[in-house]
């Protein structure tokens, strides 16, 4: 079934622009600070003495309290506000880069990949509750689809803007100082901007219907589609970090291809994830069955990791399937963000969002492991392979949540005479 998209005034277009721009740019800065510490590691083993084991625990610190936190903070975003909230979470990332620039053992560190999981914590319920209050419904597609490329691109600017500080600068504390910068000029711009991030201005806002008793802070814990969203984001996110973390060792391994060329097939996944969200973007107001989109999308995904992990490819065919693998990904993802918007009762957003982007960080850390054990006992195609599983894993609790979507919007049935 196709929706026709309903048009706005200019004025109205510029505001949503304006919105959408300012969330993008937060966070992208979130992403960015996911990676903070992880392209100096290097460097911590030169001056520190550290061993992986050590700086690897830096990682899951950092998931730990980003996934906790995440779920907690959906119930303060949608007490006290989300404008708030973000404000003190860019505030965690400045403090954040100064505890890294001033660390002189492993305990700073740890205090830095600390405040950046706080930092971290926040930002899906504050983003997507501040999306969905301000930008018109007939947009929303578009501000997902610039909410996610801005994640990727976050994550892809961090390694070159830190490794290219600490040899520019001369020293690695002096990138930090910059970074630090770097957030502290964020927080300023949407400071100033801050009414264009209020989330008490609420013209699109949900609340629950006038006369209806106001349900229990934990009532939507009790929601089938809230935990099916949250096994969706563990299992998508699983497949990523299965991607991120060894495709390019893994593509080595099965094919033989050298790893300066492997290195760049996670960043054509990512570009590739970037093409897919914008289309996305405008699939989503001329659908109404989105777990469908997210279905086939997953599945084209899928079947391009299955291929690579069955070595019936050329070797450089295969490096170019698992980068187009990212196309449907990110054509997934604005669909994937506005079924939960749909999945959320009223006036509980935040808690929801919290909650449910809370299987993205426990998604990290769990497969990471997994997925290493594989790569140890030399099982490089189980990569590509328990990828595609995981995206069909994936699949399947999108569409359970699109049937409980479906039919709690359907119309009750007439009454008989």
């Amino acid at each position: 079934m196709r929706t026709e998209p309903v048009t706005f005034p200019a004025s109205l277009a510029g505001q949503d622009a304006r919105t959408i721009g300012l969330i993008g740019l937060a966070h992208g800065t979130s992403h960015f600070h996911h990676m903070l510490l992880p392209p100096l590691f290097p460097v911590f083993i030169r001056d520190f003495g550290l061993s992986y084991a050590q700086l690897g625990l830096l990682v899951s610190v950092f998931f730990a309290v980003s996934g906790i936190g995440q779920a907690l903070a959906g119930f303060l975003v949608d007490r006290k506000g989300a404008r708030p909230v973000l404000f003190a979470a860019l505030t965690c990332f400045v403090g954040a880069s100064l505890a890294a620039a001033s660390a002189h053992s492993y305990a700073g560190l740890m205090l830095a990949s600390i405040l950046a999981g706080l930092g971290n914590a926040p930002f899906h319920p504050v983003d997507f509750t501040i999306l969905n209050r301000r930008v018109s419904t007939a947009r929303l597609g578009h501000a997902f689809s610039v909410h996610g490329i801005s994640g990727n691109l976050g994550w892809a600017l961090a390694p070159v803007v830190l490794i290219g500080l600490s040899g520019a600068l001369g020293h690695w504390r002096l990138a930090y100082l910059c970074t630090a910068a770097l957030g502290l000029t964020v927080l300023t711009i949407l400071l100033w901007q801050r009414e264009a991030v209020n989330d008490h201005h609420a013209p699109h806002a949900m609340s629950p219907p006038a006369g209806q008793p106001t349900a229990h802070p934990f009532a939507f814990l009790a929601l089938p589609a809230v935990w099916l969203s949250f096994s969706f984001f563990f299992w998508t996110t699983s497949a990523l970090s299965a991607i991120q973390s060894f495709a390019s060792p893994a593509l080595q391994q099965l094919y033989g291809l050298p790893g300066a060329a492997t290195a760049f097939v996670v960043t054509g996944y990512m570009l590739c994830g970037a093409v897919g969200m914008v289309i996305g973007g405008f699939m989503v107001a001329r659908v109404e069955r989105l777990e469908r989109t997210i279905g086939w999308a997953m599945a084209l995904a899928a079947s391009l990791l299955l291929l690579a992990s069955l070595q019936v490819l050329p070797a450089w065919v295969a490096a170019g399937s698992v980068a187009l693998a990212g196309f449907g990904t990110g054509l997934a993802g604005p669909s994937r963000d506005m079924l939960i918007k749909r999945a959320a009762p009223p006036g509980a957003t935040g808690r929801v969002y919290g909650t449910v982007y809370s299987g993205l960080d426990l998604g990290f850390a769990v497969s990471a492991p997994v997925f290493g054990w594989l790569m140890d006992h030399h099982v490089p195609a189980g990569i590509f392979a328990g990828a595609a599983a995981c995206l069909a894993l994936g699949i399947a609790s999108a569409t359970l949540v699109g049937q409980l979507v479906a039919a709690r919007r359907a119309p009750p049935p007439a009454a008989s005479a």
